[in-house]
């Protein structure tokens, strides 16, 4: 845990530690502060390192608050002013002050991700047409913003103007900086490395990516875990019955069995402070929070910790196949030239056509011939026949028309050979989709695409199963392209041809099955499924509000393994709290025990406390650097 020795506060407070240590050990050995300056000093000492503590106390009591932790300390303080033990009263208040500030420690370093994001964020832009630093509330959408290299972006929006690498750490999670030229969309609070660029801006501040990485981050403070809810409901009806305990403790041995008085008010404050609940009160905050920083270091936005004790408890998990195991974008996989055409022919002829066509097939057609370096065929005529293909007049190929696009399309102007259909059958048994190319006289070849699978797929998948979590493949497309992908990734169970309303009653079947379902898509279409889920995760959700807003989790990036990662993190983190609930439960136990038997010692039970809340503060802390390896 890293401690704010630059906060006076904190050097104070470890001073008083020192000092309350000091005077304690030399009570020990018979040194004491004479009377009847002994009382007035410690009071002062009391006063001024715990007085909140201690008001707050009083406040409690005016109000007959019996659940307040800081009553306790105001009985245990004055009881042993009342015994005349005033180094043991100046130690339990100075333990106790340096327990809490351990705590607030404790949550600051385990939220120390996202405070460093935010404040190194930028506060003004560079506004192209008045040259001036304005703050970025003002700024509106379409002006354009100037940043130079090493600085942050501070806004969202399309470079105009440019080019550069830009490190999209603080969103995406992804180390390796990302090219950028005009087109390309930047994100707020991301690196400009090397290059000047101008940039017009996409969203206001309040709606920036960022802004909302940060006001969700936040937020998922509210959205508690119920083991949290639970140990802060236990902590409010556990002190009460300490505090009866306590009374009890002297009732019984001093009025019926008519015992010491004073040995009994000892163990009764003794009782008091081992009992302060403020290790099981802070052990799961703090690992949540330091569960929620690490995810959100690798890309992951988890809204709250009930979605990360959720997730502990996935034992299915449904897939969407297109942008969440396939990049979702269409690919060339096969050029098959035929009838004496080679490939050149078939990809420049077919680019040709396509060059004209805003069809992601026919995009993805002109890329290939353009990587190939085979520039596409000049035409003329071009026209698009929706939803069946495109054709034109191709000046290289002797102004023949020339047509592109599925078996049907093709038919409809000449016959299309049974060894061409079957080759067509073989492609789409791939989950590929055919184009063919032909023209007045023949077939010049069939181009085959594929939405390509995204290299960590497979192993995450695997991963997720040899976790014992079940992996469901649910899509929109159609059935024989998801068994494809299906195959290529190991998923047994699949799902096509869903819409939407579909996808959700899906996810719902397999709820009673195995009650606790994660669904993963990208946030639109898989909408319904996602919010019927237990755990909703959005794939690639940077730039998408929609994704951002209704997952319960939002991955930043289209990395499918952070998924299982997030399993064992949530997994680890449940593990964690209960540890920690164990061991201090364990420890006041073993201390209440030896009160009620007469046999406790304050100094030995206020630095047991202490060393618990400590102990389990760092436990919680190591959330922040695990990893799954």
């Amino acid at each position: 845990m890293k401690l704010p020795f630059h906060d006076k506060k904190f050097c104070y407070l470890l001073a008083a530690v020192a000092i309350a240590v000091v005077l304690e050990v030399l009570s020990i050995t018979g040194i004491h502060i004479p009377m009847p300056y002994a009382p007035v000093i410690y009071g002062v000492f009391i006063l001024v390192v715990g007085y909140e503590v201690l008001w707050e106390g009083v406040e409690a009591l005016f109000k007959l608050n019996f659940r307040s932790i800081n009553l306790l300390m105001l009985i245990a303080v004055v009881a042993a002013f009342y015994l005349k033990e005033y180094p043991e009263a100046a130690v339990v208040i100075v333990l106790y002050v340096l327990g809490e500030k351990l705590e607030d420690i404790g949550i600051e370093n385990s939220m120390s991700a996202v405070d460093n994001l935010v404040s190194s964020a930028p506060k003004t832009a560079l506004v192209k047409a008045t040259q001036q630093l304005i703050p970025i509330e003002d700024i509106q959408i379409g002006t354009v913003i100037q940043v130079k290299p090493h600085d942050q972006i501070p806004l969202d929006g399309i470079v105009e103007k440019g080019e550069t690498s830009v490190d999209e750490s603080p969103i995406t999670g992804e180390p390796i900086p990302v090219l950028k030229s005009e087109g390309h969309t930047v994100f707020a609070g991301t690196l400009n490395k090397n290059g000047f660029i101008e940039i017009r801006t996409t969203k206001e501040h309040k709606d920036s990516t960022f802004s909302k990485i940060i006001e969700l981050t936040y937020q998922s403070q509210n959205n508690q875990s119920d083991s949290q809810k639970f140990i802060e409901k236990f902590a409010g009806i556990y002190t009460p019955v300490i505090i009866i305990s306590a009374l009890l403790l002297i009732v019984v041995p001093v009025f019926m069995l008519h015992q010491d008085f004073q040995h009994w008010l000892r163990q009764a404050i003794t009782l008091l402070v081992i009992s302060c609940p403020c290790a099981l009160v802070i052990s799961t905050p703090v690992a949540i929070y330091a569960a929620i920083g690490n995810a959100s270091s690798k890309g992951a936005l988890i809204k709250g910790g009930k979605y990360l004790e959720f997730l502990a408890g996935v034992k299915a998990i449904g897939l969407d196949k297109t942008r969440t195991i396939t990049y979702g974008k269409p690919v060339v996989s096969d050029v098959i030239p035929l009838n004496g055409n080679d490939r050149a022919e078939l990809l420049g002829c077919g680019a040709g056509t396509e060059l004209f066509s805003e069809h992601p097939l026919a995009q993805a057609i002109v890329d290939a011939s353009k990587k190939e370096g085979f520039m596409p065929h000049e035409v003329c005529a071009f026209e698009s026949v929706v939803g069946e293909g495109a054709k034109s007049q191709c000046l290289v190929c002797n102004n023949e028309t020339v047509l592109v696009g599925k078996v049907d399309f093709i038919e409809k102007h000449h016959q299309v050979q049974k060894e061409i259909k079957e080759i067509v059958a073989n492609l789409s048994a791939q989950g590929k989709t055919a184009v063919l190319v032909s023209c007045e006289r023949e077939i010049k070849g069939i181009i085959g695409l594929t939405d390509e699978i995204k290299p960590d797929s497979a192993q995450a998948i695997q991963t997720l199963q040899e976790q014992g979590v079940e992996t469901v493949m649910i899509t929109g497309d159609n059935q024989q392209a998801a068994q494809y992908v299906a195959g290529q990734v190991n998923i047994r169970d699949v799902f096509g041809g869903l819409l939407p309303q579909d996808k959700a009653e899906k996810i719902k079947e397999l709820k009673t099955k195995y009650t606790a379902v994660a669904m993963v898509g990208d946030g639109v279409n898989d909408a319904p499924a996602l919010a019927v889920s237990t755990v909703g995760i959005a794939m690639g959700a940077a730039g998408s509000d929609t994704a951002i807003e209704i997952a319960d989790i939002a991955l930043m990036n289209d990395k499918l393994s952070l998924i299982p990662f997030l399993i064992r993190l949530a997994q680890k983190t449940v593990k964690t709290i209960q540890w920690n609930t164990f061991g201090a439960i364990a420890v006041k136990i073993i201390f209440i025990l030896l009160a009620f038997c007469g046999f406790s010692n304050l100094v030995l039970a206020i630095t047991a406390d202490v060393g618990v809340t400590l102990v389990v503060i760092l436990i919680s802390l190591r959330l922040s650097s695990f990893s799954a390896s």
